[in-house]
């Protein structure tokens, strides 16, 4: 990997720079790749973590070659919503992690789709056969999951070009009055690597769209509609918290206490549209709201206050 240092990273020691500059790396894995000799400041390899950069420095991290890991597949079931030799658009539950990952290697999404369709497209490598993107693990809904490689690259084309429809459902904190845009970047969180934050100064450009279907409770909290016009990390949970009305249910970017068992944000994959990669025919896909999320809009609404 590769990038030039920018002027407002300019000073940081280099450890702490990688951990700013690439998301895949955490700052005790940037140390350790510092201490193999795996980082070069304008060609030249450098052993001190404490090494400043400057702005237009050019640096480069070599990554070692990654270990095979065995997927094997797994007798879970899916919600397929359609499917065809292309691909296919599964209904994800709450709770199931997309794919393999520390502590998650025999439950995940990738692992059951492997065990219904052998043949996925292998862009992604072993451990992510056919995703072209995912939703967390407590987020529910559609994803869109490609068999072939040429339906994975016009997927991640229209990803990149954000011509996919994606429509979230949530609950938020609070009453949020009138509809609005959120156009702030987020990358990662300057102290906590687990989070993402719109205060990173390497974030990317994130805009979610949301609408406000309805009031619950005089206002204590608010069902939305998020069109997602990027696809950042968390992107609608921490504009959201931004917006100082955080979701329901999440505790990473709300509120520790909850006052409802929700198991994980209540974020819900409602709507997913794309032109088929084969037929070019611009096809939409819906979910219901999980039954958890309906009731909870049931019991929140002013009909049952």
């Amino acid at each position: 990997m590769e990038c030039v240092v920018a002027r407002e990273l300019s000073g940081l020691r280099l450890d702490k720079f990688l951990s700013e500059a690439f998301d895949e790396l955490s700052r005790s894995y940037g140390q350790k790749l510092i201490a193999d000799g795996a980082v070069r400041i304008n060609g030249a390899a450098v052993f001190s973590v404490k090494q400043p950069v400057e702005a237009g420095d050019v640096v480069e991290v070599f990554l070692p070659e990654p270990k095979d890991m065995e997927i094997l597949p797994a007798d879970i079931p899916l919600d397929i919503v359609y499917e065809d030799e292309s691909l296919l658009v599964v209904n994800k539950p709450k709770g199931m992690v997309v794919h393999p990952a520390p502590g998650h290697n025999g439950d995940t999404l990738v692992n059951a789709l492997l065990y219904h369709s052998p043949k996925l497209s292998g862009i992604n490598g072993v451990a992510r056969p056919g995703i072209v993107h995912r939703i967390d693990r407590d987020t529910t809904g559609l994803l869109v999951v490609c068999k072939t490689d040429e339906a994975h690259r016009s997927l991640a084309r229209q990803l990149e070009e954000h011509s996919i429809t994606r429509k979230y459902y949530a609950i938020v904190f609070g009453r949020v009055k009138e509809d609005g845009t959120v156009d702030a970047p987020i990358g990662r969180h300057p102290k906590d690597r687990k989070k993402m934050s719109v205060q990173s100064r390497t974030g990317r450009r994130a805009v979610t769209h949301y609408h406000v279907l309805s009031d619950l409770q005089d206002g204590k909290y608010t069902f939305l509609s998020c069109r997602l016009e990027t696809g950042r990390t968390h992107q609608i949970r921490v504009h959201m918290a931004y917006l100082q009305h955080p979701l329901l249910g999440d505790t990473v970017y709300g509120r520790e206490k909850q006052p409802f068992e929700t198991n994980g944000q209540v974020l819900h994959a409602g709507v997913l549209g794309f032109v088929h990669p084969v037929t070019g025919e611009y096809m939409e896909f819906q979910a219901p709201l999980p039954d958890y999320f309906a009731k909870l809009i049931s019991k929140l609404s002013p009909a049952s206050s």
